[in-house]
């Protein structure tokens, strides 16, 4: 468990958590490693677990087609790596997956963390939850960011077609 502790403690998303309370967290995890292409979620799934990468990298891919779902039209929009996390938009609503993750590596490990286990723990202890929250926040607004930089790049500098 100091391990998995320390571990957390690297972790953007529980960035100024106490030992105590990222002792709380360590013991909602669950660890599961994953093969290189292995997928960890289909994009229009249902969505009910953060995830953190504890070692190698996670692409996450988006399928262009409204309406299709053959994986091998998946187009690669992030690689994750060591620390970040995913599908942190399911602590927020238990929507569909907006996109696939998928392990990039051999021996790609991750740690689950439960939704429902974690809303209870940010209930139960506010300050924790409050925390939490904020560092999710600040996450989900440097992705943001990203894509939008990615979009305006794509269309200031994509060559105009001609007519």
């Amino acid at each position: 468990m100091p391990a998995l502790v320390n571990f957390l403690k690297q972790s953007d998303i529980f960035y100024q958590f106490t030992p105590t309370q990222l002792e709380l967290v360590a013991n909602l995890c669950q660890e599961i490693i994953f093969n290189a292409g292995d997928t960890v979620f289909r994009e229009n799934s249902s969505s009910k677990e953060l995830y953190i990468i504890a070692q190698g990298e996670v692409d996450i891919l988006i399928n262009p087609g409204v309406t299709g779902s053959e994986a091998e039209n998946e187009a690669p929009v992030a690689r994750l790596r060591r620390g970040q996390s995913f599908g942190e938009v399911a602590l927020v609503d238990e929507g569909l997956r907006s996109a696939s993750a998928r392990a990039a590596q051999k021996d790609t490990r991750l740690l689950i963390i439960p939704r429902d286990k974690l809303i209870m723990l940010c209930e139960t202890y506010p300050q924790l939850g409050y925390r939490l929250m904020y560092n999710l926040a600040a996450d989900l607004a440097m992705k943001i960011r990203n894509t939008d930089l990615r979009i305006r790049e794509q269309l200031l500098y994509k060559p105009q077609d001609k007519k």
